[in-house]
């Protein structure tokens, strides 16, 4: 699949995505994955930092609230008009372009640290994504980003849950198909289903790649892994917020740390 084509397939799911998560119907990232990923995240006040494929902007928000110096690019336009809404509304000092995660318009070592919340794995190159990010970084910077984790959420996966709704297993299945550009299509698990019938559901490219191909990719751009996070919600949070309680059984999301060696 084409970069272009992964860029068009974005725009056309920034408005709705903007809106439904603005409403608060991305649980899995506001009460699960984003907190998991900042309680993971070095301190970063005083540094200055890039968001790579920043959405409507809410993390790269919460970067700048911890005390760093924020730049951020996505690929579709209509996130990165929604996120300089929310800098003139809230200014925070970020600055937010258009920009590919294959060729970022920054120069080599730029900045103290980079950032990818859930991008990476939407990239159709995700190997030379990588390679850019570690180009940009400073000698001695890191690289923190998080995908779906690839050997619990693989091209196939479904939840069986018992006659009560509690969550049984996770199945699997499918690890080691690599895709490139297969259409998944689904709506955030809070949109009410009296509305889905009047909001279309999002469209989103995939490309699976296992664990060692995330591995090698990572190595291969120059990094070393130095942390790994797979959130888990607490009994507590699985109680209150029953749509995350699936995490508790197999981990959805993978967090990966990894640094820039210093000589």
């Amino acid at each position: 699949m084409r970069p272009e084509d992964v860029a068009r397939a974005w725009e056309l799911n920034a408005p709705a995505w903007t809106e439904q998560a603005r409403r608060g119907l991305d649980v899995y990232r506001d009460a699960l994955n984003t907190p998991a990923f900042l309680a993971l995240l070095p301190d970063v006040s005083g540094l200055d930092g890039l968001d790579i494929g920043c959405g409507e902007g809410s993390n790269t928000r919460a970067l700048a609230r911890r005390g760093a110096h924020m730049r951020a690019v996505d690929v579709a336009p209509t996130f990165v008009r929604a996120a300089r809404e929310a800098e003139a509304a809230e200014p925070l000092g970020i600055l937010y372009g258009e920009g590919d995660a294959l060729a970022l318009a920054f120069a080599d070592g730029a900045f103290d640290f980079a950032t990818a919340f859930m991008s990476l794995m939407d990239v159709p190159d995700p190997a030379l994504a990588l390679r850019e990010a570690a180009r940009v970084l400073k000698p001695g910077g890191f690289l923190q980003f998080s995908i779906l984790h690839p050997c619990f959420v693989p091209p196939h996966r479904r939840v069986l849950r018992e006659p009560d709704g509690n969550v049984r297993a996770v199945e699997v299945a499918r690890y080691f198909d690599r895709v490139d550009g297969a259409e998944d299509v689904w709506w955030f698990t809070a949109l009410p289903k009296a509305e889905r019938g009047g909001v279309a559901p999002f469209r989103v490219p995939r490309f699976h790649r296992t664990l060692g191909d995330w591995v090698a990719m990572v190595v291969g751009a120059g990094l070393a892994i130095e942390a790994l996070g797979e959130p888990c919600p607490s009994a507590d949070l699985a109680r209150a917020v029953p749509i995350v309680a699936d995490a508790a059984v197999a981990p959805l999301f993978l967090h990966v740390r990894a640094r820039r060696p210093a000589a």
